[in-house]
């Protein structure tokens, strides 16, 4: 894998994520959302964004975002590249 296209690609999508609204996000809380998407090298990547509250006892608190990325192969397959952001619930994005 391309590590440095597959960050560029996870960073992009990421970005996507942190532009919604937190109403917008509490849709996707413990439904992973799955997608492809083809690199300017031609190779496929596989993209997962996960979203959990924060605080599992505490729902319609600050939502965390989870993105993972991997190209299908051995080792990624098993240890994707990751990124995260937290969004409170007033739309602010925690600790940035």
């Amino acid at each position: 894998m391309n590590k440095q296209e597959a960050q560029e690609i996870l960073n992009s999508e990421l970005l996507t994520f942190r532009t919604r609204e937190y109403e917008d996000l509490t849709v996707l809380i413990s439904v992973p959302f799955n997608y492809e998407i083809k690199g300017t090298s031609g190779a496929t990547y596989q993209i997962e964004v996960q979203a959990f509250w924060d605080n599992p006892r505490e729902s319609n608190g600050d939502i965390r975002v989870i993105a993972s990325i991997d190209d299908g192969r051995f080792p990624f397959c098993f240890i994707p590249l990751s990124a995260d952001f937290i969004m409170s619930p007033g739309g602010n994005l925690v600790g940035e």
